[in-house]
């Protein structure tokens, strides 16, 4: 696999700077939903979870690409399907308000991630790691060799951090 190069842009929202990530999909709008939602397949990319599975209701994530697979709450603060998930994380880190967007573009489905309100000082650090996430996403659809995380973090630490206003 080639060294992977940063896409993650920082941009201004209406509470402050959000991290937007986009990435290309394999197959329909429904299969990428799948992919997002379904606890099988999130355990190929990001960490099975368990709960109801609907608005306003808190699941559980256990990270499975995380040293020692710590588990995470989150609540769904919005889910429109196939079309857009909203979360609200809370963890010992904090809570992060993540959306993952899917979108049919030009005979494509594209899928536009998210993080809401990042702090200016967590930047260099989780923008590389979405950037992991969604390449291990792309990864566990399309049979490709899946990335190390080695090749993100620190490498495009300054990537992110230059972007900061």
């Amino acid at each position: 696999m080639t060294t992977p190069s940063p896409t993650g842009r920082l941009v201004e929202g209406p509470d402050g700077l959000d991290l937007v990530l986009t990435r290309t999909l394999p197959g329909t709008v429904d299969e990428a939903w799948a992919g997002i939602t379904d606890p099988e397949r999130t355990a190929r990319w990001f960490g099975r979870w368990e709960g109801d599975g609907a608005p306003g209701e808190r699941i559980r994530i256990q990270m499975g690409f995380e040293e020692n697979a710590p588990w995470v709450e989150a609540t769904i603060v919005g889910c429109n399907p196939p079309r857009l998930l909203r979360l609200l994380t809370h963890s010992d880190h904090g809570s992060w308000d993540l959306a993952l967007e899917v979108l049919e573009a030009g005979g494509r489905t594209e899928l536009r991630f998210v993080h809401h309100g990042v702090s200016p000082g967590e930047v260099g650090d989780v923008g590389p790691g979405w950037e992991y996430y969604l390449d291990l996403l792309v990864a566990s659809t399309t049979d490709a060799p899946m990335p190390g995380w080695d090749d993100y973090f620190p490498a495009q630490r300054e990537y992110f951090q230059r972007q900061v206003p």
